[in-house]
């Protein structure tokens, strides 16, 4: 005999029921000789106990009885020698957690719902000023198309070098009649003495260069004014006339100045503006609502977006009214 013959041993069959997997869980197969040996039960137990009652000789807990799982009961059910069925006194794991959840739910929607703080930019803190919290929630990011007040927003841009926006904006009513509402008509006008007569408290308001700066600019608007018909369109053309949303989720995303921003300060430079660098004019577009950077996560996100497709339409359909009106000979 060979030495495979010899290592090779008789297979024998199994006769040891192995567990299957089947959809409903875990089976059993049982072969004939353990069927011939297994005490029959009560017919009306061999159908679904989902339609019909179980036999007398069920001992089911009161727990138990509300599942209505096939599967669930006949993992949960044993069978004794003496053919008696009982199911076990402990819970199913799975009806346990469901009450539980259950329960949750309930308290959860009995209990008060409590708004949260309104979350607003990170340069927003709880020690912030009520004035610039205000200018932060109504105006900073908002869209202006407005030539004052564009030209009073480029002047506070370029005042935040001596000044915090708190201070310029709690200065607001002061620059405001200084400077004439910010008409750049009238700044054009002004001379070295009344340049020299803007003072509040004995003190200029401003720097001499500073103030010298906006007199220039505001003749600098008048030309801007003759070449694209306003100080609006000359600002919001650099944009397509739409804002441009960032969408900046932490505040060290946002920049202090962008390629957007020196190429308009370069071309306001070549026009004769002053004091017009890459820093102030991002500031401006920031102010102006030209670019919004409000943080997604602020509250005033969504709504500067909202208010500014509702601004657009108006926008475009003004300018489309323009430019199917006559014209007057």
């Amino acid at each position: 005999m060979s030495i495979v013959s010899k290592l090779r041993s008789p297979v024998k069959p199994i006769d040891e029921s192995r567990a299957i997997l089947c959809s409903t869980g875990n089976r059993f197969k049982v072969t004939k000789t353990e069927m011939t040996k297994k005490p029959q039960l009560n017919p009306r137990v061999t159908k679904s106990p989902a339609t019909k009652k179980p036999d007398s000789n069920f001992s089911v807990s009161t727990d138990d009885s509300s599942s209505s799982s096939s599967s669930s009961e006949r993992s949960s059910v044993n069978t004794t020698n003496s053919g008696k069925v009982t199911t076990p006194s402990k819970r199913n794991g799975v009806e346990k957690l469901n009450n539980v959840v259950a329960s949750v739910a309930v308290v959860e929607d009995i209990s008060p719902k409590i708004p949260g703080p309104v979350k607003r930019c990170h340069w927003i803190t709880p020690n912030s000023d009520p004035i610039y919290v205000l200018f932060h929630d109504e105006e900073w990011g908002v869209p202006v198309r407005d030539d004052k007040k564009l030209f009073e927003l480029l002047v506070f841009s370029q005042a935040l070098a001596e000044f915090s926006w708190p201070s310029i904006l709690r200065r607001r009513d002061d620059f405001r009649k200084l400077f004439e509402e910010f008409d750049p008509s009238a700044i054009a006008e002004f001379t070295e003495k009344r340049l020299m007569s803007l003072r509040v408290n004995g003190c200029l308001v401003l720097s001499e260069q500073k103030l010298r700066a906006i007199v220039e600019n505001a003749k600098s608007v008048l030309k801007v004014k003759q070449e694209f018909g306003s100080f609006s369109n000359y600002c919001w053309r650099f944009v397509n006339h739409k804002p441009l949303r960032n969408g900046y989720r932490y505040g060290r995303q946002v920049p202090v100045k962008s390629p957007k921003a020196e190429y308009i300060s370069k071309d306001m430079m070549q026009r004769g503006f002053r004091c017009v660098g890459p820093t102030v004019m991002y500031s401006f577009l920031q102010a102006s609502g030209i670019v919004n950077d409000h943080l997604t996560a602020c509250f005033r996100y969504q709504e500067c977006n909202v208010e500014t497709e509702r601004e657009t339409k108006s926008h475009e359909t003004e300018t489309k009214l323009d430019l199917h009106s006559p014209l007057l000979v």
